[in-house]
């Protein structure tokens, strides 16, 4: 086994800008790229392994080659061969629509797969980049049914200021909108299910309104008051803090400067590396150390005891 990276995918959208590939150090692109899947095991938009032995394979056929070996026993035995957690770079340069994702339990009643819990990671952010996440005040499917209805929907979902390194946490059921400006990276479940609620009437590349899924949106919404920041830290120029902690993930930021050992006693999960900063060289016992500079990501597995780091660099993991 490997330290495995894989070949992203780029997804261009109307909402998306020219920031990604500068991010990435990439050939410059003609169309505005919303999103790079940077790790992903959904279907039909799985990502193919970029080097070494196992080059050529999904991340679905790499768990089903090594099983417990890559994503660890207890991942297995919950999830078998479905990678639980989905990984992407975006970049919104106009505003993303006003949307909501179903829990575990209505997305399998309805769609016979995981629901969505997601956090984002601000990368980036221009003056006066807002995230727009839950109701500011209790609401009811009665007055949602009404805002939806004469667009003021916005008015009643909380507005917050973005910069680099706030954090959001957005559980299924959320009510939430990127706004205009941001570069992040969002960790998720995987899962592809988006009930899109608002999108200011905007058309798509044949000229048709986006649909709307308002009324599956008023079943999974969450009408209740939940604030979505996050605090965490302080960071560390060298070590890991942990920035979201909950059931179906952990995401923590690790510094680098110079040198240092992430020791996993007890984790049982693979460990999934984003490098948003910087340029370091992985290194596991008896595997190939990798280079990741900013833009890049890593997938170690679960049997590796410790990593090590060596650079300058800052990168998010995140694990099950």
């Amino acid at each position: 086994m490997q330290i495995y990276r894989f070949n992203s995918i780029l997804k261009p959208v109307l909402w998306g800008g020219d920031e990604m590939v500068a991010f990435k150090g990439l050939p410059s692109c003609d169309e505005p790229i919303g999103e790079s899947w940077e790790l992903s095991g959904v279907a039909g938009r799985e990502t193919v392994v970029a080097e070494g032995p196992d080059k050529g394979l999904t991340l679905t056929e790499l768990v089903q080659r090594y099983g417990a070996q890559l994503v660890g026993e207890d991942v297995f035995s919950r999830f078998g061969t479905e990678f639980p957690l989905l990984i992407k770079l975006i970049d919104a340069r106009r505003d993303l629509s006003v949307q909501v994702h179903p829990d575990d339990e209505l997305a399998k009643k309805l769609h016979g797969c995981e629901g969505k819990t997601e956090m984002w990671y601000i990368l980036k952010a221009d003056e006066g980049a807002k995230v727009y996440a839950g109701f500011n005040r209790p609401m009811s499917p009665e007055e949602y049914d009404a805002r939806v209805e004469d667009g003021s929907i916005l008015d009643v979902i909380a507005a917050k200021d973005c910069k680099p390194g706030a954090a959001f946490f957005i559980p299924a059921g959320q009510i939430h909108c990127l706004g205009a400006g941001n570069m992040l990276v969002e960790i998720q479940q995987t899962s592809d299910i988006t009930y899109r609620v608002w999108d200011y009437g905007r058309r798509d590349a044949n000229g048709n309104l986006r649909q709307l899924h308002t009324q599956q949106a008023r079943e999974a919404l969450n009408y209740n008051v939940v604030d979505s920041e996050v605090n965490y830290g302080p960071v560390t120029d060298s070590g890991v803090t942990t920035v979201v902690q909950c059931p179906k993930f952990t995401v923590q930021h690790i510094g680098v400067d110079g040198g240092f050992t992430w020791d996993l006693p007890g984790i049982h999960s693979f460990v999934v590396l984003v490098c948003i900063d910087g340029e370091v060289t992985v290194t596991v016992e008896d595997m190939e150390p990798v280079k990741l500079r900013q833009g890049e990501t890593a997938l170690v597995p679960a049997i590796a005891a410790a990593i090590a780091f060596e650079g300058k660099a800052r990168l998010l993991s995140a694990m099950v």
